[in-house]
């Protein structure tokens, strides 16, 4: 039998077949040791074959195949610095939930998860979320932030499940496709889910004031058939997102702005550093580059994954970025 595989816990993975059937599915035993370097070599997204085991009281299946992917989208492991961990597989498009101040999203998190995005081929829309929390200095914040991205080429929306907004626009961008959600712990990703299809009732949890952070509501990826003719793929809150497997020179051409001007470079292995005749470095100084485009370029490009969950100089950044241009 083939199937979707709709949520995955590690060790059972439920599957759905074309006729709707749904199943408890485990792997071969042997399955983990074909070359696969990620630590879990099933993710929500994937088509599988698989076959029933009736010889037990339930009805369970075991997995012998993975059909090939389309894309997938990958972050370092947390535990295991070496591997990476496939968050889904054959996406559409990502929807990465960004929210300012309640949790604070950081630059350097949105840039490397978009750098990810960039070399898996998958696109993705920065949703700023909670907009009805915003005062006026939180706005003029995330309207420079929202800037900053639109100028690059990538689309943005402003939501608030709460009262509604940009909730219509999110459900027409995801109909006859799959989707991800993907964000920080309490950024409102499975209260969105709610709003769009409340008869899903997802967990949610409320900010801590103490923190300022999210607490974890969904503890696994978990993909659901929403009734407008979409699926979502809701999952963990992302702390933090380690880059794995890129090449410092090929981690320019993930970002847009510095591909379009990579070739103007004097030199062709040019890492937009201490080169002379830089135009990208060119253009930083013009001001036609976001400094905290290029300050998370270098954090990438130097491999510093090991601070950058509570790095706060790309914010900094942003404030220059806006004072230069005013």
């Amino acid at each position: 039998m083939t199937g979707l595989v709709y949520k995955s816990t590690g060790s059972w993975y439920t599957v759905k077949t074309d006729g709707h059937q749904t199943f408890e599915c485990r792997i071969k035993g042997k399955f983990r040791m074909k070359g696969i370097k990620s630590t879990n070599p099933i993710a929500v997204g994937d088509v599988v074959d698989f076959e029933l085991d009736e010889t037990s009281d339930t009805v369970t299946g075991t997995i012998h195949n993975i059909h090939e992917r389309k894309n997938y989208i990958v972050r370092k492991s947390v535990n295991l610095s070496h591997q990476m961990h496939i968050i889904a597989s054959n996406i559409d498009q990502v929807f990465l939930l960004i929210t300012i101040n309640n949790p604070p999203t950081t630059t350097n998190f949105i840039d490397r998860f978009l750098v990810t995005a960039e070399a898996y081929g998958i696109e993705t829309i920065l949703v700023f979320n909670k907009i009805d929390t915003f005062d006026e200095a939180t706005s003029d914040e995330q309207l420079y932030m929202q800037h900053i991205y639109q100028e690059i080429g990538y689309q943005c929306l402003r939501v608030s499940s709460t009262i509604g907004t940009g909730v219509e626009e999110l459900k027409e961008m995801m109909m006859g496709k799959v989707s991800m959600f993907s964000g920080h712990s309490g950024v409102g990703k499975s209260t969105l889910v709610n709003a769009m299809e409340p008869s899903l009732h997802l967990k949610t949890k409320t900010i801590s004031e103490q923190s300022k952070q999210g607490q974890h509501t969904t503890t696994f990826a978990e993909m659901y058939d929403l009734g407008f003719g979409a699926k979502i793929i809701d999952t963990p809150g992302i702390k933090g997102f380690g880059i794995v497997d890129m090449e410092p020179a090929e981690i320019s051409g993930y970002f847009p702005e510095f591909f379009k001007l990579k070739d103007q470079c004097k030199f062709n292995n040019c890492l937009h550093k201490e080169e002379p005749h830089c135009a990208i470095k060119k253009a930083l100084e013009q001001n036609e580059i976001s400094w905290s485009r290029y300050e998370s370029y270098l954090k990438i490009l130097e491999g510093d994954d090991e601070n950058y969950r509570t790095d706060i100089y790309n914010e900094d950044r942003i404030a220059s970025d806006e004072t230069r241009n005013k």
